[in-house]
């Protein structure tokens, strides 16, 4: 069975930054497609999510390894080139950034992420959450000391306890789910997930109607504008993938 891809990618700098530190990547010939979120002060977010997605597309485009490791060794890849720039100019030193990442191979969706930027599953009308956050609320919620409408509300979302190019030895999570005719995918930064819950997701991209690349262009778009009515606190990043299986 052959799996046909329509993706469309927005950023957006959002209602209160002074600057965009997200950056996206897409490689169509390898199927790959990769969301950062940096964090840094001045320049040091932008660099440091530039560096994370080029050096995670060049390494995975580069491998020849299982795919698993693939994709681990890529986020690898992208953990050295932040601190190897840090290390060299000190000014960019405690840059990092987010990483969530999705390689297409036959009819399954491979994802790796690192902190709190995330991939959505929505079928059906519904919307799932495919990754889990590395981060302190996360923590709390599954450890049982905080509910998740305490962590919705909690000033501390922003806090992740795993990012690409702070430590040299980090463990990026790989997980994988099978593809069906009419699937979503969005992977996307927290300037979204901070203002667009699941439901508001899924009325959005799963809407009724014909998905072409235009309709498709405009469904992300319409994310990003729903995250700015809401605040729009944050930098926005989305990757919008619709599977076609024949």
């Amino acid at each position: 069975m052959a799996v046909t891809i329509t993706a469309a990618a927005h950023t957006d700098i959002g209602c209160v930054r002074k600057n965009n530190q997200d950056t996206f990547g897409i490689d169509t010939e390898s199927r790959l497609y990769v969301v950062c979120d940096g964090m840094g002060g001045a320049a040091g977010g932008e660099i440091a999510s530039r560096l994370a997605v080029d050096a995670f597309v060049e390494s995975f485009r580069a491998a020849s390894l299982p795919l698993e490791s693939a994709l681990h060794h890529a986020a690898e890849a992208a953990n050295v080139a932040v601190l190897t720039r840090a290390e060299a100019e000190p000014e960019l030193r405690g840059m990092g950034s987010t990483l969530v990442a999705a390689h297409v191979q036959a009819e399954r969706l491979h994802l790796v992420n690192v902190g709190d930027s995330r991939a959505y599953l929505i079928r059906g009308g519904e919307c799932a959450q495919l990754t889990v956050d590395h981060s302190y609320i996360e923590e709390q919620v599954s450890l049982g000391r905080m509910t998740r409408e305490m962590a919705n509300a909690s000033p501390l979302q922003s806090v992740i306890t795993r990012a690409v190019g702070i430590h040299e030895g980090f463990e990026p999570d790989l997980t994988n789910v099978g593809i069906e005719e009419g699937d979503f995918v969005l992977l996307t930064s927290d300037g979204l997930t901070r203002h667009v819950g699941n439901a508001a997701i899924a009325d959005i991209v799963a809407a009724q109607g014909k998905v072409d690349q235009h309709e498709l262009d405009a469904r992300c778009i319409k994310l990003i504008e729903r995250a700015k009515e809401r605040g729009g606190s944050d930098n926005i990043t989305c990757i919008l993938l619709r599977f076609s299986v024949s």
